[in-house]
Protein backbone atom coordinates (compact mmCIF):
# COMPACT_ATOMS: atom_id res chain seq x y z
CA UNK A 1 0.00 0.00 0.00
CA UNK A 2 1.42 3.47 -1.13
CA UNK A 3 1.42 6.12 1.59
CA UNK A 4 -0.70 8.73 2.07
CA UNK A 5 0.66 12.08 0.33
CA UNK A 6 -1.27 14.94 1.34
CA UNK A 7 -0.90 18.53 -0.93
CA UNK A 8 0.17 21.78 1.12
CA UNK A 9 0.81 24.82 -1.15
CA UNK A 10 4.09 26.15 -0.51
CA UNK A 11 4.57 29.89 -0.17
CA UNK A 12 6.89 31.49 -2.71
CA UNK A 13 7.38 33.71 -5.78
CA UNK A 14 6.63 33.47 -9.54
CA UNK A 15 8.30 29.80 -10.72
CA UNK A 16 11.42 31.26 -12.10
CA UNK A 17 11.69 34.44 -10.39
CA UNK A 18 13.55 33.45 -6.73
CA UNK A 19 15.46 31.44 -8.11
CA UNK A 20 16.80 33.42 -11.00
CA UNK A 21 17.10 36.32 -9.17
CA UNK A 22 19.93 34.19 -6.67
CA UNK A 23 21.47 32.17 -9.75
CA UNK A 24 21.95 35.51 -11.05
CA UNK A 25 23.89 37.05 -8.78
CA UNK A 26 26.10 34.44 -8.42
CA UNK A 27 26.74 34.41 -12.00
CA UNK A 28 27.34 37.95 -11.82
CA UNK A 29 29.94 37.62 -9.66
CA UNK A 30 31.73 34.82 -11.48
CA UNK A 31 31.82 36.98 -14.89
CA UNK A 32 33.45 39.74 -13.16
CA UNK A 33 36.39 37.47 -11.70
CA UNK A 34 39.48 37.99 -14.97
CA UNK A 35 40.44 34.70 -13.50
CA UNK A 36 39.31 31.78 -11.60
CA UNK A 37 40.84 29.41 -9.47
CA UNK A 38 38.97 26.29 -8.33
CA UNK A 39 38.61 27.85 -4.72
CA UNK A 40 36.21 30.60 -6.54
CA UNK A 41 34.39 28.45 -8.48
CA UNK A 42 33.49 26.00 -5.16
CA UNK A 43 32.66 29.49 -3.61
CA UNK A 44 30.08 29.69 -6.52
CA UNK A 45 28.82 26.27 -6.88
CA UNK A 46 28.33 26.21 -3.06
CA UNK A 47 25.70 29.25 -3.61
CA UNK A 48 24.15 27.85 -6.96
CA UNK A 49 23.65 24.62 -4.76
CA UNK A 50 22.01 26.65 -1.77
CA UNK A 51 20.22 28.88 -5.03
CA UNK A 52 18.78 25.40 -5.86
CA UNK A 53 17.17 23.78 -2.31
CA UNK A 54 15.71 27.06 -1.79
CA UNK A 55 13.79 26.42 -4.93
CA UNK A 56 12.32 23.80 -3.65
CA UNK A 57 15.07 21.34 -5.74
CA UNK A 58 15.27 17.92 -4.77
CA UNK A 59 18.38 17.53 -2.64
CA UNK A 60 20.17 14.42 -3.88
CA UNK A 61 19.04 15.69 -7.66
CA UNK A 62 20.75 19.65 -6.41
CA UNK A 63 23.93 17.91 -5.65
CA UNK A 64 24.48 15.40 -8.43
CA UNK A 65 24.21 18.78 -10.42
CA UNK A 66 26.31 20.77 -8.77
CA UNK A 67 29.10 18.05 -9.16
CA UNK A 68 28.62 17.55 -12.75
CA UNK A 69 29.01 21.39 -13.47
CA UNK A 70 32.28 21.47 -10.85
CA UNK A 71 33.69 18.49 -13.01
CA UNK A 72 33.47 20.34 -16.12
CA UNK A 73 34.25 23.75 -14.66
CA UNK A 74 37.68 22.77 -13.33
CA UNK A 75 38.58 21.77 -16.55
CA UNK A 76 41.26 22.96 -18.87
CA UNK A 77 39.79 24.57 -21.05
CA UNK A 78 37.72 27.07 -18.41
CA UNK A 79 40.17 27.92 -16.20
CA UNK A 80 42.80 28.63 -19.49
CA UNK A 81 39.83 30.92 -21.12
CA UNK A 82 39.96 34.62 -21.66
CA UNK A 83 36.40 35.06 -20.58
CA UNK A 84 36.23 31.80 -18.04
CA UNK A 85 32.85 33.52 -16.45
CA UNK A 86 30.88 33.07 -19.10
CA UNK A 87 32.47 29.72 -20.11
CA UNK A 88 30.99 28.55 -16.38
CA UNK A 89 27.75 29.85 -17.26
CA UNK A 90 26.90 28.30 -20.26
CA UNK A 91 28.32 25.13 -18.72
CA UNK A 92 25.39 25.53 -16.18
CA UNK A 93 23.07 26.65 -18.46
CA UNK A 94 24.25 23.13 -20.67
CA UNK A 95 23.73 20.95 -17.06
CA UNK A 96 20.51 22.46 -16.40
CA UNK A 97 18.94 21.29 -19.75
CA UNK A 98 20.30 18.04 -19.23
CA UNK A 99 18.90 17.98 -15.76
CA UNK A 100 15.12 18.94 -17.57
CA UNK A 101 15.72 16.11 -20.01
CA UNK A 102 17.89 17.79 -23.15
CA UNK A 103 15.45 17.32 -26.05
CA UNK A 104 11.84 17.86 -26.41
CA UNK A 105 9.79 14.47 -26.42
CA UNK A 106 7.25 14.21 -28.96
CA UNK A 107 4.13 12.15 -28.03
CA UNK A 108 3.79 8.33 -29.02
CA UNK A 109 1.04 8.97 -31.47
CA UNK A 110 1.05 5.13 -33.12
CA UNK A 111 -2.63 3.14 -33.23
CA UNK A 112 -5.68 3.22 -34.74
CA UNK A 113 -7.01 4.88 -32.09
CA UNK A 114 -3.70 6.50 -30.69
CA UNK A 115 -4.73 5.59 -26.89
CA UNK A 116 -3.52 8.44 -24.08
CA UNK A 117 -4.23 7.93 -20.40
CA UNK A 118 -3.84 10.59 -18.22
CA UNK A 119 -3.31 10.21 -14.32
CA UNK A 120 -2.85 12.05 -11.55
CA UNK A 121 -4.32 13.26 -8.07
CA UNK A 122 -7.28 15.45 -7.52
CA UNK A 123 -6.85 19.10 -7.68
CA UNK A 124 -3.65 18.85 -10.47
CA UNK A 125 -5.58 20.16 -13.42
CA UNK A 126 -6.08 16.91 -14.97
CA UNK A 127 -9.75 17.37 -16.49
CA UNK A 128 -8.34 20.66 -17.90
CA UNK A 129 -5.35 19.32 -19.35
CA UNK A 130 -7.03 16.65 -21.34
CA UNK A 131 -8.90 19.11 -23.25
CA UNK A 132 -5.97 21.85 -23.61
CA UNK A 133 -4.10 18.43 -25.16
CA UNK A 134 -6.92 17.26 -27.22
CA UNK A 135 -7.07 21.45 -28.79
CA UNK A 136 -3.37 21.41 -29.46
CA UNK A 137 -3.97 17.91 -31.36
CA UNK A 138 -7.08 19.11 -33.42
CA UNK A 139 -4.67 22.65 -34.12
CA UNK A 140 -2.28 20.08 -35.51
CA UNK A 141 -4.59 17.76 -38.18
CA UNK A 142 -6.09 15.23 -35.29
CA UNK A 143 -9.21 14.16 -34.41
CA UNK A 144 -9.40 13.66 -30.96
CA UNK A 145 -12.32 12.45 -28.53
CA UNK A 146 -11.92 12.90 -25.20
CA UNK A 147 -13.15 10.16 -22.50
CA UNK A 148 -14.95 11.19 -18.96
CA UNK A 149 -13.79 8.31 -16.46
CA UNK A 150 -13.42 10.63 -13.05
CA UNK A 151 -16.42 9.54 -12.13
CA UNK A 152 -15.91 10.16 -8.36
CA UNK A 153 -14.89 13.54 -8.68
CA UNK A 154 -18.29 16.32 -8.16
CA UNK A 155 -18.98 17.44 -11.69
CA UNK A 156 -15.79 16.26 -13.28
CA UNK A 157 -17.96 15.23 -16.11
CA UNK A 158 -19.47 18.15 -16.71
CA UNK A 159 -16.84 19.38 -16.45
CA UNK A 160 -14.84 17.60 -19.73
CA UNK A 161 -18.38 18.13 -21.71
CA UNK A 162 -18.30 21.83 -21.18
CA UNK A 163 -14.59 22.12 -21.95
CA UNK A 164 -15.21 19.95 -24.96
CA UNK A 165 -17.77 22.19 -26.13
CA UNK A 166 -16.02 25.14 -25.81
CA UNK A 167 -13.02 23.74 -27.91
CA UNK A 168 -15.79 21.52 -30.37
CA UNK A 169 -14.21 18.25 -29.60
CA UNK A 170 -16.52 15.56 -29.09
CA UNK A 171 -16.64 14.30 -25.23
CA UNK A 172 -17.57 10.55 -24.53
CA UNK A 173 -19.77 10.43 -20.99
CA UNK A 174 -21.92 8.00 -19.66
CA UNK A 175 -24.09 8.77 -17.08
CA UNK A 176 -24.72 7.41 -13.81
CA UNK A 177 -21.94 4.88 -14.65
CA UNK A 178 -19.19 3.52 -11.92
CA UNK A 179 -17.95 1.02 -14.17
CA UNK A 180 -14.58 3.31 -15.26
CA UNK A 181 -12.83 0.48 -17.44
CA UNK A 182 -16.42 -0.45 -19.29
CA UNK A 183 -16.69 3.14 -20.05
CA UNK A 184 -13.46 3.08 -21.20
CA UNK A 185 -13.50 -0.18 -23.61
CA UNK A 186 -17.08 1.44 -24.80
CA UNK A 187 -15.45 4.63 -25.93
CA UNK A 188 -12.80 2.90 -27.98
CA UNK A 189 -15.38 0.92 -29.69
CA UNK A 190 -17.19 4.05 -30.35
CA UNK A 191 -14.70 6.07 -31.71
CA UNK A 192 -15.09 5.10 -35.08
CA UNK A 193 -18.16 6.67 -35.08
CA UNK A 194 -16.79 9.59 -34.34
CA UNK A 195 -14.25 8.96 -36.36
CA UNK A 196 -11.29 9.61 -33.79
CA UNK A 197 -7.72 9.18 -34.52
CA UNK A 198 -6.24 10.01 -30.93
CA UNK A 199 -8.82 9.03 -27.80
CA UNK A 200 -7.80 10.94 -24.94
CA UNK A 201 -9.04 9.46 -21.06
CA UNK A 202 -9.19 11.27 -18.20
CA UNK A 203 -8.85 9.19 -15.40
CA UNK A 204 -10.43 9.46 -11.74
CA UNK A 205 -8.28 11.06 -8.92
CA UNK A 206 -8.12 11.12 -5.40
CA UNK A 207 -6.65 13.87 -2.74
CA UNK A 208 -4.21 11.74 -1.89
CA UNK A 209 -2.32 8.28 -2.90
CA UNK A 210 -4.58 5.09 -2.01
CA UNK A 211 -4.74 1.35 -3.03
CA UNK A 212 -8.22 1.88 -4.67
CA UNK A 213 -7.47 4.61 -7.03
CA UNK A 214 -4.04 2.88 -8.14
CA UNK A 215 -5.86 -0.77 -8.45
CA UNK A 216 -8.45 1.09 -10.71
CA UNK A 217 -5.84 2.93 -13.13
CA UNK A 218 -3.94 -0.24 -13.20
CA UNK A 219 -7.27 -2.12 -14.60
CA UNK A 220 -7.65 0.76 -17.21
CA UNK A 221 -4.12 0.49 -18.26
CA UNK A 222 -4.25 -3.55 -18.88
CA UNK A 223 -7.80 -3.01 -20.44
CA UNK A 224 -6.59 0.30 -23.25
CA UNK A 225 -3.18 -0.80 -23.64
CA UNK A 226 -2.31 2.69 -24.55
CA UNK A 227 0.10 4.41 -26.30
CA UNK A 228 0.85 7.01 -24.05
CA UNK A 229 0.72 7.53 -19.90
CA UNK A 230 0.97 11.34 -18.82
CA UNK A 231 1.20 12.23 -15.24
CA UNK A 232 -0.11 15.37 -14.51
CA UNK A 233 1.32 17.13 -11.70
CA UNK A 234 0.39 20.38 -10.11
CA UNK A 235 3.85 22.75 -10.46
CA UNK A 236 2.33 24.60 -6.81
CA UNK A 237 3.24 21.22 -4.63
CA UNK A 238 6.75 21.46 -4.84
CA UNK A 239 8.45 18.29 -3.63
CA UNK A 240 5.24 16.76 -3.03
CA UNK A 241 4.88 16.09 -7.09
CA UNK A 242 7.59 15.00 -7.30
CA UNK A 243 6.82 12.02 -4.23
CA UNK A 244 3.60 11.64 -6.12
CA UNK A 245 5.22 10.97 -9.67
CA UNK A 246 7.21 8.23 -7.72
CA UNK A 247 4.17 6.18 -6.58
CA UNK A 248 2.43 6.70 -9.79
CA UNK A 249 5.64 5.53 -11.61
CA UNK A 250 5.89 1.83 -9.58
CA UNK A 251 2.31 1.47 -10.08
CA UNK A 252 1.92 2.14 -13.84
CA UNK A 253 5.05 3.02 -15.79
CA UNK A 254 3.85 6.13 -17.10
CA UNK A 255 5.89 7.94 -20.23
CA UNK A 256 6.07 11.27 -19.16
CA UNK A 257 5.17 14.57 -17.15
CA UNK A 258 2.85 17.38 -17.43
CA UNK A 259 3.43 20.00 -14.96
CA UNK A 260 0.64 23.00 -14.34
CA UNK A 261 0.16 25.42 -12.18
CA UNK A 262 3.48 27.17 -13.53
CA UNK A 263 1.90 30.58 -13.62
CA UNK A 264 1.44 30.20 -9.68
CA UNK A 265 2.92 31.26 -6.69
CA UNK A 266 5.63 27.96 -6.92
CA UNK A 267 9.54 27.78 -6.51
CA UNK A 268 10.08 25.64 -9.76
CA UNK A 269 11.99 22.52 -7.70
CA UNK A 270 9.25 20.03 -9.17
CA UNK A 271 10.49 21.12 -13.00
CA UNK A 272 13.76 20.71 -12.09
CA UNK A 273 13.41 17.68 -9.75
CA UNK A 274 10.99 15.61 -11.61
CA UNK A 275 12.49 13.66 -14.29
CA UNK A 276 15.51 13.51 -12.51
CA UNK A 277 13.91 11.12 -9.48
CA UNK A 278 11.50 9.76 -12.23
CA UNK A 279 13.74 9.17 -14.99
CA UNK A 280 10.41 10.06 -17.51
CA UNK A 281 10.52 13.11 -19.49
CA UNK A 282 8.38 16.70 -19.15
CA UNK A 283 6.33 16.90 -22.36
CA UNK A 284 3.98 19.95 -21.68
CA UNK A 285 4.28 22.65 -19.45
CA UNK A 286 0.32 24.21 -18.26
CA UNK A 287 1.22 27.97 -18.00
CA UNK A 288 -2.33 28.93 -17.17
CA UNK A 289 -5.84 28.25 -16.58
CA UNK A 290 -6.91 29.00 -20.23
CA UNK A 291 -7.28 26.24 -22.75
CA UNK A 292 -4.67 28.08 -24.73
CA UNK A 293 -2.41 27.44 -22.26
CA UNK A 294 -0.22 24.54 -22.84
CA UNK A 295 3.12 24.66 -24.26
CA UNK A 296 5.09 21.55 -25.62
CA UNK A 297 8.21 21.88 -22.71
CA UNK A 298 11.24 22.47 -24.30
CA UNK A 299 14.02 22.24 -21.67
CA UNK A 300 16.63 24.25 -23.45
CA UNK A 301 14.07 27.35 -23.43
CA UNK A 302 13.37 27.08 -19.55
CA UNK A 303 17.38 26.45 -18.30
CA UNK A 304 17.59 29.67 -20.47
CA UNK A 305 14.67 31.46 -18.49
CA UNK A 306 15.85 30.14 -15.35
CA UNK A 307 19.32 31.76 -16.11
CA UNK A 308 17.66 35.17 -16.92
CA UNK A 309 18.47 35.09 -20.89
CA UNK A 310 14.60 34.82 -22.04
CA UNK A 311 12.53 32.65 -24.24
CA UNK A 312 12.08 34.43 -27.16
CA UNK A 313 10.77 31.31 -29.42
CA UNK A 314 8.28 30.50 -26.77
CA UNK A 315 7.18 34.61 -26.51
CA UNK A 316 7.09 34.36 -30.77
CA UNK A 317 4.93 31.27 -30.50
CA UNK A 318 2.55 32.53 -27.60
CA UNK A 319 1.49 35.34 -29.89
CA UNK A 320 1.20 33.62 -33.39
CA UNK A 321 -1.01 31.83 -31.36
CA UNK A 322 -3.41 34.55 -29.75
CA UNK A 323 -2.30 37.31 -32.59
CA UNK A 324 -5.51 37.09 -34.92
CA UNK A 325 -3.94 38.49 -38.26
CA UNK A 326 -7.18 39.72 -39.69
CA UNK A 327 -7.68 42.00 -36.81
CA UNK A 328 -3.90 42.99 -37.25
CA UNK A 329 -4.99 43.79 -40.74
CA UNK A 330 -7.72 46.27 -39.61
CA UNK A 331 -5.18 47.55 -36.77
CA UNK A 332 -2.69 48.40 -39.64
CA UNK A 333 -5.32 49.89 -41.26
CA UNK A 334 -6.42 52.71 -38.22
CA UNK A 335 -2.95 53.79 -37.64
CA UNK A 336 -2.12 54.75 -41.25
CA UNK A 337 -4.89 56.81 -40.32
CA UNK A 338 -3.69 57.44 -36.96
CA UNK A 339 -6.90 56.17 -35.85
CA UNK A 340 -6.09 53.86 -32.57
CA UNK A 341 -8.77 54.26 -29.71
CA UNK A 342 -9.63 53.06 -26.78
CA UNK A 343 -11.48 49.97 -27.92
CA UNK A 344 -8.17 48.60 -30.20
CA UNK A 345 -6.06 50.05 -26.44
CA UNK A 346 -8.42 47.24 -24.94
CA UNK A 347 -8.14 44.78 -27.58
CA UNK A 348 -4.49 44.84 -27.19
CA UNK A 349 -4.68 44.53 -23.58
CA UNK A 350 -6.24 41.31 -23.81
CA UNK A 351 -4.23 40.02 -26.53
CA UNK A 352 -1.20 40.03 -24.02
CA UNK A 353 -3.44 38.71 -21.20
CA UNK A 354 -4.25 35.69 -23.53
CA UNK A 355 -0.91 35.63 -23.61
CA UNK A 356 -0.20 34.95 -20.27
CA UNK A 357 -0.58 38.17 -18.63
CA UNK A 358 2.20 40.66 -17.70
CA UNK A 359 4.11 38.63 -14.80
CA UNK A 360 3.98 35.29 -17.71
CA UNK A 361 5.53 37.39 -20.50
CA UNK A 362 8.73 39.46 -18.32
CA UNK A 363 10.20 36.03 -17.57
CA UNK A 364 10.80 35.10 -21.29
CA UNK A 365 11.73 38.95 -22.63
CA UNK A 366 15.89 38.53 -22.32
CA UNK A 367 17.20 41.09 -19.69
CA UNK A 368 13.54 42.01 -18.42
CA UNK A 369 14.17 39.97 -15.15
CA UNK A 370 16.82 42.90 -14.30
CA UNK A 371 14.28 45.77 -14.04
CA UNK A 372 13.25 45.61 -10.36
CA UNK A 373 11.24 49.01 -10.75
CA UNK A 374 8.53 47.15 -13.65
CA UNK A 375 4.90 47.57 -12.13
CA UNK A 376 3.28 43.94 -12.82
CA UNK A 377 0.07 44.61 -11.29
CA UNK A 378 -2.23 42.36 -12.96
CA UNK A 379 -5.15 44.05 -10.90
CA UNK A 380 -4.47 47.16 -12.78
CA UNK A 381 -5.45 45.84 -15.83
CA UNK A 382 -8.72 44.59 -14.56
CA UNK A 383 -8.79 48.29 -13.47
CA UNK A 384 -8.12 49.90 -17.01
CA UNK A 385 -10.66 47.43 -18.36
CA UNK A 386 -13.05 48.41 -15.88
CA UNK A 387 -12.44 51.95 -16.78
CA UNK A 388 -13.19 51.92 -20.51
CA UNK A 389 -16.25 49.72 -20.03
CA UNK A 390 -17.57 52.11 -18.25
CA UNK A 391 -17.18 54.94 -21.36
CA UNK A 392 -19.97 55.43 -24.00
CA UNK A 393 -19.30 54.41 -27.40
CA UNK A 394 -18.47 57.86 -28.71
CA UNK A 395 -15.65 58.36 -25.34
CA UNK A 396 -13.56 55.57 -26.52
CA UNK A 397 -13.69 56.41 -30.41
CA UNK A 398 -12.87 59.86 -29.35
CA UNK A 399 -11.27 60.62 -25.95
CA UNK A 400 -10.74 64.06 -26.25
CA UNK A 401 -14.64 64.47 -25.23
CA UNK A 402 -13.87 63.61 -21.75
CA UNK A 403 -13.85 66.46 -19.46
CA UNK A 404 -14.15 66.46 -16.06
CA UNK A 405 -17.45 65.57 -15.59
CA UNK A 406 -17.48 62.69 -17.85
CA UNK A 407 -14.10 61.23 -15.77
CA UNK A 408 -16.07 61.39 -12.52
CA UNK A 409 -19.13 59.32 -14.25
CA UNK A 410 -16.41 56.73 -15.56
CA UNK A 411 -14.80 56.81 -12.21
CA UNK A 412 -18.19 55.65 -10.29
CA UNK A 413 -18.95 53.17 -12.96
CA UNK A 414 -15.98 51.70 -12.77
CA UNK A 415 -15.35 51.62 -9.13
CA UNK A 416 -12.04 53.85 -9.97
CA UNK A 417 -10.85 57.40 -8.95
CA UNK A 418 -11.04 59.68 -11.15
CA UNK A 419 -7.07 59.83 -10.80
CA UNK A 420 -7.24 56.42 -12.13
CA UNK A 421 -9.22 58.07 -15.74
CA UNK A 422 -6.67 60.18 -15.46
CA UNK A 423 -3.50 58.47 -15.30
CA UNK A 424 -5.35 55.67 -17.97
CA UNK A 425 -6.01 58.63 -20.09
CA UNK A 426 -2.36 59.81 -19.73
CA UNK A 427 -1.06 56.27 -20.98
CA UNK A 428 -3.27 55.85 -23.46
CA UNK A 429 -1.68 58.87 -24.95
CA UNK A 430 1.58 57.55 -24.88
CA UNK A 431 0.41 54.67 -26.57
CA UNK A 432 -1.34 56.82 -29.48
CA UNK A 433 2.26 58.79 -30.04
CA UNK A 434 3.63 55.01 -29.87
CA UNK A 435 0.74 53.73 -32.24
CA UNK A 436 1.62 56.25 -34.48
CA UNK A 437 5.35 55.61 -34.84
CA UNK A 438 4.18 52.03 -35.96
CA UNK A 439 2.08 53.78 -38.43
CA UNK A 440 5.07 54.97 -40.42
CA UNK A 441 6.57 51.65 -40.88
CA UNK A 442 5.58 49.42 -43.68
CA UNK A 443 3.37 46.04 -43.18
CA UNK A 444 6.36 43.81 -42.77
CA UNK A 445 7.85 45.97 -39.62
CA UNK A 446 4.44 46.11 -38.07
CA UNK A 447 3.17 42.77 -37.79
CA UNK A 448 6.87 41.78 -36.66
CA UNK A 449 6.43 44.24 -33.71
CA UNK A 450 2.66 44.47 -32.54
CA UNK A 451 2.69 41.39 -30.49
CA UNK A 452 5.81 42.70 -28.12
CA UNK A 453 4.88 46.46 -28.12
CA UNK A 454 1.39 46.31 -26.77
Amino acid sequence: MHPRIHFAAKNGTDMLEQLSQNLEGVLKKLRGHGRLTEANISDALREVRRALLEADVNYQVARDFIAAVKERALGDTVLRSITPGQQIVKIIQDELTQLLGGDAKPLNLSGSPAIIMVVGLQGSGKTTFVAKLGRQLAKEGRHPLLVACDVYRPAAVEQLQVLGKQIKIPVYAEENSKDVVGIAQRAIRESVRYPADVVIVDTAGRLHIDTQMMEEIRAVKKALDPREILFVADGMTGQDAVNAAKAFQEAVQFDGVVLTKLDGDTRGGAALSIRSVTGKPIKYIGVGEQVTALEVFHPERLASRILGMGDVVSLVERAQEVFDTDEAEKLEKKLRKSDFDLDDFKTQLKQMRSMGGLSGLVGLIPGMNRLKDVNLDEKRLTRIEAIINSMTPIERRRPQVLNGSRRKRIARGSGTAVTDVNQLMKQFQMMQKMMKRFGKMNKRQLLKNLPLGM
